[in-house]
């Protein structure tokens, strides 16, 4: 080996070190510095909001319901049956007497609706659109259930309904029914975003006693 080669391979070997020392610092100083972190999102992004909110599928008569931020309490709660698929509807009332209904129904996503009820509305149900309150609703789906009901729900504790739901642009919704042998009962439902629900279970007095 002569002295330029010599000397060649000397240099090679201090850039290929240079080199490393290099790749280490910026691995270093990645490995302490890690990714900035995020800002703060919404927690219901990546966590159950069943779990920080309450899981209305397990309300119960008794329970305090707050719906964008008014309290309400579960007096009764009736659970329905139509083939394999299943709902719930809770009757509410706040501290001033107003009566509300709040629908629970996973199909597959979980859907709760605020109803409250028209009894002075003249129309009935079967027309494909029907206008109501100045908004036009369209048939949606109708058809024939089994229900248990509990006390404070002013219901048999059990028997069949029947019913018909419209829906409007936008998520309002339109809804008869009709348990036993009653006439129909009108409702104007409001589709509620998980985020405005938040649940206060109460304990179960049986339980208590």
């Amino acid at each position: 080996m002569n002295g330029t080669v010599a000397y060649l391979l000397v240099a090679l070997g201090c850039l290929v070190g240079a080199a490393g020392v290099v790749i280490a610092v910026v691995a270093l100083r990645k490995a302490r510095t890690g990714p900035r972190p995020h800002a703060p999102g919404d927690p219901f992004h990546d966590r159950d909001a069943d779990a920080l909110r309450g899981d209305p599928r397990r309300l119960k008569p008794g329970d305090i319901v707050e719906i964008r931020q008014v309290p309400y309490t579960v007096r009764g709660s009736v659970h329905l049956v139509e083939g394999g698929w299943s709902w719930a509807e809770h009757l509410l009332d706040d501290a001033g007497g107003v009566k509300r209904w709040l629908s629970v129904e996973t199909d597959p996503d979980l859907e709760l609706v605020l109803w409250t009820g028209e009894p002075s509305a003249t129309v009935t149900p079967g027309a494909p659109t029907l206008d109501v309150a100045g908004r036009r609703y369209s048939w949606d789906e109708s058809g024939q259930a089994r229900y248990t009901a509990t006390e404070g729900t002013g219901l048999d504790p059990r028997g069949t309904m029947r019913y018909h739901d419209y829906q409007a642009p936008g998520g309002a919704r339109l809804s008869f029914e009709a348990y036993g042998e009653a006439g129909w009962e009108v409702a104007l439902g409001e589709k509620l975003h998980r985020a405005e629900v938040m649940i206060y279970p109460q304990g179960d007095p049986e339980q208590a006693g």
